[in-house]
């Protein structure tokens, strides 16, 4: 049986070749970092609902001041009629 043999010694040479950094490379600048750019569209949209948010929160309040005194009252007919809306009228 005859095997061939090839010169590996070509084959480490070149991967060693690989491995060696020049001065140009290393000299390479990094990579930038990433910037995030909001518009003044978004920040317009966001201001919005902080806004929003405010008016919410303050309505959030109210509720649970009534419902702990006990003057929150259910509409029972309310409740039955967004009951039908959201099933029944999509």
């Amino acid at each position: 049986m005859n095997i061939d043999k090839t010169n590996s010694s070509s084959f480490i040479q070149s991967y060693q070749k690989q491995m060696q950094v020049t001065p140009a490379q290393k000299a390479r600048p990094l990579q930038q970092e990433d910037h995030l750019q909001i518009s003044s569209e978004a920040k317009a949209m966001f201001e919005k609902n902080t806004e929003a948010d405010i008016a919410r929160q303050e309505k959030i309040q109210l509720l649970k001041a009534q419902v702990a005194s006990g003057e929150y009252k259910v509409d029972q007919d309310k409740v039955a009629e967004k009951i039908h809306q959201y099933w029944f009228d999509k």
